[in-house]
């Protein structure tokens, strides 16, 4: 039977799939995006001619009549080092889905990059080069870089994975080379906690399983990279389903001194907010009615926000008015009066990756930037630390040094109110920023608050 007749199950959802490439440098991530435009007809012939005379070429094939990788990698600076720096966003389409696809870089520099598309993905595909594995151990040894990544789309919480096991033509797409290696990502995937991923044998360059199904893998019985996309269900359930909705911007319409009105503005981050709801703003504890609902029309002037609504939803940005003239300030969060609300505290632990080249001290002060408020923050203590090459976590250590992951405690100038991460990757989230330079040095994920 022809595989690329087999059955195969049509995506649960349509709409548009958003996944980022991962892995280390010179994986082939840039040359796989590349595959997948070139082989979908995203890319126009005049990028085909311009690409094609560039000075700056990775590739040796004699049947390559451009490089792919140069489609993602937009940079000068790319095109002349050979790697990625920046995290490059492509989009493409097939007929069955709509795809937003993140080049991120490998190399460990560009870590901070990786963090941020993988932030926003629902999709990871982790790319390993077969040529860079260490078959002579048992399990095979995987790069540190690869190791990584796997370990910050654990942290992320991303729910689909694929390792895409490439450059498998310069193996004569071996099948023990591969199962090799299969067996080194399971372990590894397990390990670290990972759901168990989709493993594909593939030629970036030379399309194998890529968009099609190869003949050169008669012993692969699954379906091809973009067959297992298309079929991706990513509409699932938001984990927190409570009323969150971080005030952003307080305005004041002026007039006559009794009709002054008070509009409390921001996005909806989870939950739904209707007229005549009561709420309660924290960490204040008031509360009140939500008299008026206006919903953002997408117009970026002072009429944006000028549909009235009698409701509004996760994602959407409204500003309220309340029947109550209560005291209400940005970073403040506006719940649901009947639900449970989220945990008010001055001290969380968290899982921290350092992004900044200078590391992390215990004694210096650092701002915390939570949804929409700001307040400064000292990290108290490091509970472990990743250590990439072992995958345990090592204990003692007194600071985390660049793309370092472990899990710390943080002590906050005033109490926060926050979510964990596993309930809510929008409220259960933050950024360390360095008050002097302004850097963002870190990226946190919240595990508990306390008071």
């Amino acid at each position: 039977m022809n595989r690329d007749n087999a059955p195969f199950h049509p995506p649960h959802a349509p709409g548009v799939v958003r996944f980022i490439t991962c892995g280390s440098v010179d994986d082939g991530k840039s040359t796989l995006i590349g595959r997948l435009l070139y082989d979908t007809k995203a890319v126009l012939s005049d990028q085909l001619l311009a690409l094609s005379k560039t000075r700056h070429t990775r590739t040796t094939a004699s049947d390559a009549a451009v490089d792919l990788s140069l489609l993602t990698d937009g940079l000068e600076a790319e095109r002349e080092q050979g790697i990625t720096i920046d995290v490059a966003y492509r989009y493409f389409a097939t007929a069955q889905r709509k795809f937003i696809v993140a080049d991120a870089p490998g190399h460990e520099q560009y870590t901070r990059n990786m963090v941020t598309g993988a932030s926003q993905a629902d999709v990871a595909l982790l790319l390993v080069d077969a040529t860079r594995v260490d078959r002579s151990t048992q399990p095979a040894t995987l790069l540190s870089q690869t190791k990584r990544h796997a370990a910050i789309v654990r942290l992320l919480g991303l729910r689909h994975i694929a390792v895409v096991v490439n450059k498998m033509d310069l193996f004569d797409f071996d099948q023990q080379v591969f199962d090799d290696i299969a067996q080194a990502v399971t372990g590894l995937a397990h390990t670290l906690g990972l759901p168990v991923p989709q493993v594909f044998p593939v030629s970036a360059l030379q399309g194998d399983n890529v968009v099609s199904l190869s003949e050169r893998t008669p012993w692969y019985q699954g379906v091809s990279l973009l067959t297992w996309l298309e079929s991706l269900d990513t509409q699932t359930a938001p984990r927190l389903t409570q009323l969150r909705l971080p005030v952003q911007w307080v305005a004041r319409q002026d007039g006559a001194a009794a009709d002054d009105v008070r509009g409390y503005l921001g996005r909806v981050e989870s939950g739904q907010i209707h007229v005549g709801q009561a709420v309660r703003v924290l960490p204040s504890g008031l509360s009140a009615t939500v008299q008026q609902i206006h919903r953002s029309n997408g117009v970026s002037d002072a009429q944006g926000l000028a549909h009235g609504v009698t409701s509004a939803q996760a994602g959407e940005v409204v500003a309220l008015t309340l029947n109550e003239d209560v005291d209400i300030s940005r970073g403040d969060m506006i719940v649901a009066e009947e639900e449970p609300a989220p945990a008010l505290g001055k001290h969380i632990v968290a899982k921290l990756c350092w992004l900044d080249a200078e590391p992390l001290s215990l004694q210096r002060k650092y701002v915390l930037r939570h949804t929409t408020q700001t307040v400064f923050a000292k990290v108290s203590a490091i509970h472990h630390v990743l250590d990439i090459a072992t995958l345990s976590q090592a204990t003692g250590a007194s600071t985390l040094q660049t793309n370092a992951i472990g899990e710390v405690s943080l002590t906050l100038q005033k109490p926060i109110v926050a979510d964990t991460f596993e309930d809510s990757a929008l409220t259960g989230a933050f950024v360390l920023i360095d008050e002097a330079t302004h850097h963002t040095v870190a990226a946190g994920l919240i595990q508990r608050v306390g008071e």
